[in-house]
């Protein structure tokens, strides 16, 4: 313990609590008004991640909740530092990912009147997290952190909010303020009259279909999810966020749905009367894509009740453990569906578009050459992040995942720039497995800054760059609705001496056939590395403008 600090305050209070809510790693940068909270973690087995910037905590905080399901922890100063976690905290929430986030704030003996740095943190957080509050006295702090984590990590998880004001934080303690006992809430049980009655709708269904989202990733049900539809026969699509807690190579998969046209997954929601929707929230993707006339009867199966659209009327609603009631429900269905045909349609038309990829070889490359490549370079529980833009739209689509939580993208709020502050958090959550942060020019220049992070706590990770010198999602949209498009150009570093100059290796493709070997390379070595290659987006267009001619997978 460094000489100057008090024997025991709120700052190590606060500490000793985290430990006990198992906390391996907060992710923030320091300021005046938390130094106290930062020097204790000195004597801690947590690991503080220093950042170089609040956004890049939170995305970091948020990525590690989402591959854990333990909350990640943000940390920052009063004020600009406490606003700069915001966009990540707001992402947090609308993905359903346990965040805690921690700031400092000015002190009591000040709060209440016009002052310096003085921001209501409070007010600003409440609309984005599930809960907010300050801490008015280090006596507080083991029930607020304890509801803080509880809060954000049962039922709906999100984001939560603390401030702690730096006089509280300095403030003495006594011996007898401890952490409280971590409790474990356990899974519930489905209610039998509800499987009852969906299994009602489900046995006289014709052509049911399964919409599995992104909380049966969260809840861990990808084997029961498996065993139900080989049980019943019945095809399955994810959502984007969800994909993964279906294998794509299962004879039964549909693909992810969520594109921005009717793609060819849509079809096997057109043919359904039945939606047996797992695990999927509504801020995934719009109901009205697979229900646009609002008239199929929906199962819906989750950890909490659905929301209410008029595009998503509920039946029938289970509630409770994903897997449980997802095998309660197989058990009282008497009858086996035989729906193959759609599906080994679907995904025959999406293995021609990857083998149409491998084989094109101009240059810059099609979207379509870099999903091959990225899939022929990844093993199949290496975990790749698709930050917003057309990068995401393009892998969400086309890349085949097989594991849960192998492609991860943002569509609750879409946020730009989380992808290599992500990459970080991952590779931290997932230190065995390989991973790859996929973004365009625009999104990486967000937050590129956390490289140098990335290279001083040697948190070995690859970015791949997709070039077009432009914010080529925007471009898309104004080419589709307006036939021209504006303001969506601009200018980029060179790449690789820019990668260089934070210490790590930077590659650039100048031929097709260079960007498999170079990932490659690049996911092999024990480093950080940034590979930047040309992208022809004029490929954009040229899908929207097939998927709106098609009339069917057939």
């Amino acid at each position: 313990m460094p000489a100057n600090a008090s024997p025991d305050n709120a700052a190590r209070l606060l500490v000793r609590i985290l430990e006990a809510e198992g906390v391996e790693y907060v992710f923030g940068v320091p300021g005046e008004e938390n130094i106290h909270f930062v020097d204790a973690l000195n004597d801690s087995p947590i690991r503080y991640i220093l950042v170089r910037h609040e956004q890049g905590a939170a995305f970091m905080a948020e990525i590690y909740g989402r591959l854990t399901g333990k909350a990640g922890v943000a940390s920052a100063t009063l004020g600009p530092g406490a606003i700069n976690l915001q966009l990540g905290v707001a992402d947090a929430t609308t993905n359903s990912t346990p965040v805690v986030a921690i700031s400092a704030q000015v002190g009591l003996d000040r709060i209440y009147k016009e002052s310096h740095q003085v921001v209501d943190l409070v007010r600003l957080f409440r609309p984005i997290t599930k809960w907010a509050e300050l801490a008015p006295a280090a006596e507080a702090l083991p029930e607020l952190v304890r509801k803080a984590f509880k809060t954000a990590q049962t039922e709906r998880p999100g984001a939560v909010y603390l401030a702690i004001p730096e006089d509280v934080e300095a403030a003495p303690v006594t011996g007898d303020l401890k952490p409280l006992p971590v409790n474990v809430v356990r899974p519930q049980e489905p209610s039998p009259s509800q499987v009852a009655r969906a299994a009602e709708i489900l046995s006289s269904a014709a052509r049911p279909i399964v919409l599995a989202g992104h909380g049966a990733t969260r809840d861990r049900a990808s084997a029961a999810l498996v065993e139900f539809s080989e049980r019943l026969g019945l095809p399955v699509a994810t959502t984007f966020n969800g994909k993964g807690v279906f294998p794509d190579d299962h004879p039964h998969a549909l693909g992810a749905v969520g594109f921005m046209r009717h793609d060819y997954v849509n079809f096997g929601f057109d043919e359904a009367d039945v939606l047996l929707a797992v695990g999927y929230e509504l801020q995934e993707f719009d109901p009205v894509k697979i229900n646009p006339r609002g008239d199929k009867r929906i199962v819906h199966i989750h950890q909490f009740p659905a929301e209410v659209d008029n595009h998503y009327p509920v039946d029938v609603g289970i509630q409770g453990d994903i897997s449980r009631s997802l095998r309660a429900l197989a058990d009282a269905v008497p009858r086996r569906f035989d729906l193959a045909g759609t599906g080994e349609k679907i995904r025959g038309l999406i293995r021609d578009e990857l083998d149409q990829g491998r084989a094109e070889d101009g240059f810059p490359l099609s979207p379509r050459r870099i999903v091959a490549d990225i899939r022929e370079a990844m093993r199949r529980d290496d975990i790749v992040l698709a930050d917003t833009g057309a990068v995401k739209m393009w892998l969400a689509r086309m890349y085949p995942t097989y594991e849960p939580n192998t492609l991860l993208v943002s569509n609750g709020l879409s946020a730009m720039g989380f992808g290599v502050p992500g990459a970080l958090a991952a590779k931290l959550a997932h230190p065995e497995r390989r991973v790859l942060a996929a973004t365009g020019d625009g999104a990486f220049l967000m937050n590129s800054q956390e490289l140098e992070t990335a290279v001083r706590e040697n948190i070995p990770i690859t970015v791949l760059i997709w070039q077009d010198d432009a914010y080529g999602l925007i471009d898309w949209k104004m080419d589709l609705e307006l036939r021209r498009s504006s303001h969506i150009a601009f200018g980029n570093p060179d790449f690789v001496q820019y990668a260089e100059s934070f210490g790590a290796r930077g590659y650039r493709i100048t031929a097709a056939d260079e960007l498999l070997p170079t990932l490659r390379k690049a996911l092999a070595d024990d480093g950080v590395s940034v590979v930047t290659v040309p992208v022809d987006y004029s490929h954009n267009v040229e899908l929207t403008d097939k998927l709106g001619e098609l009339t069917g997978p057939f």
